[in-house]
């Protein structure tokens, strides 16, 4: 198993892609720590893994003091910390004319600012443990649909981040960075979403080839599933933005 031992904290765990990973994280060996919204979501997700090999904190990831406390969690019931999933995130439709401020900031700081705060928090352990952190984006991150703006920006924002640190932290503490930008995924939250927005209930069965040449979109479990034509950049250090080393 490829994740034997390993300790992970997973936001947004609950639910989606969170859940998946999590699910998977834990067949693969690994002790997981899950985080989310609802109290009865995450029971389900506990329930389904077994309490042995997980822990669950309900708690708003912006709230004071929450990244630190998902630290905490980890370390108190595994004993330590190898790896950070940043994937909890606000998916909301909005443009340049709905958009007010404070609206902008929630969106920044839950997609943006806690996974920040999250590998600020967890630095010391996966300094001893020469851990990594792998941040959950999205394909909007490059320019974004007309009506997700603060969500794209976020993503954005997001990717510079994980760049940065990617280069910074893998240098002088040991620690990789990477990030994932998925397309459409079918997770429960997209499926509310879209009939909430006129189309039928079903929506997802009979999507155009546009969106879907295989005839559907990603599912959360996902490790390939219907991908195709996509390049990833296999290297130690990111080509965009590169920080030199530091001075001897």
């Amino acid at each position: 198993m490829r994740l034997q031992g390993k300790v992970i904290i997973i936001t947004g765990s609950t639910t989606g892609i969170g859940k998946a990973i999590a699910i998977r994280c834990v067949a693969e060996g690994a002790s997981v720590v899950l985080h989310g919204l609802e109290q009865p979501l995450g029971e389900q997700v506990l329930a389904q893994i077994g309490k042995d090999k997980a822990s669950l904190l309900i708690e708003d990831i912006t709230a004071d003091g929450a990244p630190q406390r998902l630290v905490d969690r980890a370390v108190q019931a595994f004993g330590k910390l190898d790896a950070v999933v940043n994937n909890a995130g606000m998916v909301v439709s909005s443009n340049i004319h709905t958009t007010d401020l404070a609206f902008f900031r929630k969106v920044i700081e839950v997609n943006t600012i806690a996974p920040f705060a999250l590998i600020k928090a967890a630095l010391p352990f996966l300094r001893k443990t020469h851990g990594c952190v792998l941040n959950i984006g999205s394909v909007n991150a490059y320019s974004g649909e007309p009506n997700l703006l603060p969500y794209s920006v976020s993503k954005g924002a997001l990717m510079t981040m994980t760049r940065n640190l990617g280069d910074t932290l893998h240098r002088e503490e040991g620690i990789r960075v990477n990030q994932i930008n998925p397309g459409w995924v079918l997770t429960e939250t997209e499926v509310v979403r879209k009939h909430e927005q006129g189309l039928p209930k079903d929506w997802y069965k009979d999507l155009p080839a546009m969106y879907a040449p295989s005839g559907r979109i990603l599912a959360p479990a996902d490790e390939s599933g219907p991908v195709s034509g996509q390049v990833v950049d296999v290297e130690q250090h990111p080509f965009i933005g590169r920080n030199p080393p530091k001075s001897p």
